[in-house]
């Protein structure tokens, strides 16, 4: 092997790694939202957004919904914006849409504020 073939053999494996840095936190940030919905840790609610249901749960899952909560409010508002219609009327729809993709045993805060379990 040349020198030549061994620095953009290198050069490769440093762009997959890099790829792979930027790739996997969010496959594991997904995860870790479906994980915290079935042991009923974070509930989803009406109006889109994700709450933290457990009183004794770490800050660290306050801070991730927090994070979560804001990318849904960027999008919904994004989307309000493109189709002039109240933020609330689309999360809302995302809300329907979130539900339909819970999995199971997860848990939902309706309208009138009661909780279900999907």
């Amino acid at each position: 092997m040349t020198i030549s073939s061994k620095v953009h053999a290198l050069a490769r494996l440093v762009t997959l790694i890099a790829l792979l840095a930027v790739l996997l936190p969010g496959l594991a940030a997904a995860q870790s939202l479906d994980d915290l919905r079935t042991q009923g840790t974070v509930g989803e609610r009406y109006d889109g957004l994700a709450v933290v249901r457990t009183a004794g749960a770490p800050a660290a899952v306050a801070e991730f919904i927090a994070g979560i909560n804001a990318q849904r409010q960027k999008i919904y508002a994004e989307r309000a914006a493109q189709q002039k219609v109240p933020v609330e009327q689309v999360a809302k729809i995302y809300a329907m849409e979130i539900y339909a993709k819970l999995p199971k045993g997860a848990w939902f805060l309706d309208e009138s504020n009661s909780w279900r379990q999907k």
